[in-house]
């Protein structure tokens, strides 16, 4: 009987001892050498990627955002984001796909509309914007409906009514597309693309600085 209960004893001392020493390694070490090791090489990236303007943060170069008037440069269109109806105390968005068909009529009707009001926003005096000269992420929605990216097709679209809506030469808006338009990742991965908020942050600075 007492050898019972010393094994026991001995047994749950062990188990309590390694659950002690796991969670200290697992729990409260190694999270700390992780954080310390993102912190001191990928600051940027290991506090979310935070873009700031003004002196505030504004947003994440890899969430994109909505909203933006004529003024500035439009991201793509977000259908498959929705109100969040669980949570009923905050009016949070939900990321996702429209889930839609290449022939559901709905998404077909969603795509023209879309790139007849592409075609009006972007068509100034002095020019106009074919229907053909409309890319395809203009029109449709990334999956999460999250895209912080446009193709830089879609943004030289957009530089005429951007230079005419803030008063700037068109050449100037063309260099700042450039300046924000990056290559494939590792030079083979993806896409070119633009980061809308970043290029928007930018053109924000533009003006004030012409102001």
């Amino acid at each position: 009987m007492n050898n019972s209960l010393t094994n026991t004893a001995r047994l749950l001392g062990a188990g309590l001892r390694a659950l002690l020493v796991l969670t200290l390694v697992t729990g409260v070490a190694y999270p700390l050498v992780v954080t310390g090791i993102a912190q001191g090489l990928f600051p940027g990236r290991a506090n979310g990627s935070e873009i700031s303007a003004g002196g505030r943060v504004v947003g994440s170069s890899l969430i994109g955002q909505q909203g933006y008037g004529l003024d500035y440069f439009q991201p793509r269109p977000a259908n498959g984001l929705g109100e969040n109806s669980v949570n009923t105390r905050y009016e949070l968005l939900l990321s996702g796909a429209t889930n839609l068909a290449a022939d559901n009529k709905e998404l077909v009707k969603q795509v023209e509309d879309a790139k007849a009001k592409v075609v009006e926003d972007n068509s100034v005096p002095g020019h106009t914007v074919r229907p053909s000269q409309v890319p395809v992420d203009a029109v449709t929605s990334s999956g999460s409906g999250l895209d912080p990216d446009i193709s830089p097709a879609y943004a030289a679209l957009q530089v005429h009514r951007v230079a005419q809506r803030n008063g700037l030469p068109v050449a100037r808006v063309e260099k700042l597309v450039r300046d924000h338009t990056e290559g494939r990742t590792l030079g083979f991965m993806g896409e070119p693309r633009v980061n809308v908020l970043e290029l928007n942050v930018a053109l924000r600075e533009l003006v004030a600085r012409k102001g």
